[in-house]
């Protein structure tokens, strides 16, 4: 898979971009939050990416940033929202905005989005309020909360499924670690912990 894709951007509209490395001109699919962080042709910028591989085609989907392409990952997990419909959705609001409509259950929100109609917007919310609640993205004002703890949860999260460990069985871990140990450790630590 490609992580990311680092170069220069030799053309750039709402709904694609073109990034040259070394003289290959990768085309990307990008929202509207991505267009309007990218910079201008001939600067060097660095996105990181989705590849989704169908049947007929290989589409590469950049984001400026890894928030950006983690919620693009949770929509597109929703049965009935293809990489398509989540650009749209993270082309229609941000993602803070998307969060916090998920978690606060606003489902008018949720349905404002040009193709989501209310069954969508019921299973967006049932489908992912608990799990955006839990990693604590939203606070309640709206801004994102970017606590070390909840970083350090995430990272260690991640490596865990990567190992085959399964997601909720690594979550169930990793909460009664950090209840029990509290919020001083590091990742690696966390790790080994939820291994043993």
């Amino acid at each position: 898979m490609i992580a990311y894709v680092n170069g220069t951007v030799s053309y750039k509209d709402p709904a694609y971009a073109i990034i040259d490395v070394n003289g290959i001109g990768y085309e990307i699919r990008i929202s509207l939050q991505t267009y309007t962080a990218l910079p201008g042709h001939g600067e060097r910028c660095k996105l990181v990416t989705y590849l989704n591989i169908r049947e007929d085609a290989h589409i590469l989907y950049g984001f400026w940033g890894t928030d950006e392409k983690r919620l693009f990952l949770d929509l597109i997990g929703i049965s009935g929202i293809g990489p398509s419909t989540a650009l749209v959705m993270l082309s229609s609001l941000s993602s803070n905005e998307i969060r916090q409509g998920i978690v606060d259950e606003d489902l008018r929100l949720i349905q404002s989005i040009k193709g989501i109609g209310s069954k969508t917007a019921q299973r967006v919310i049932l489908e992912l309020k608990d799990k955006l609640r839990k990693e604590e993205f939203v606070t309640v004002d709206g801004k994102p909360n970017a606590s070390q703890p909840n970083t350090l949860r995430s990272e260690a999260l991640a490596a865990l499924v990567t190992l085959g460990i399964p997601k909720a069985t690594a979550e169930k871990s990793l909460d009664v670690i950090i209840k029990r140990e509290g919020q001083g450790l590091s990742v690696e630590q966390l790790i080994k912990l939820a291994l043993r």
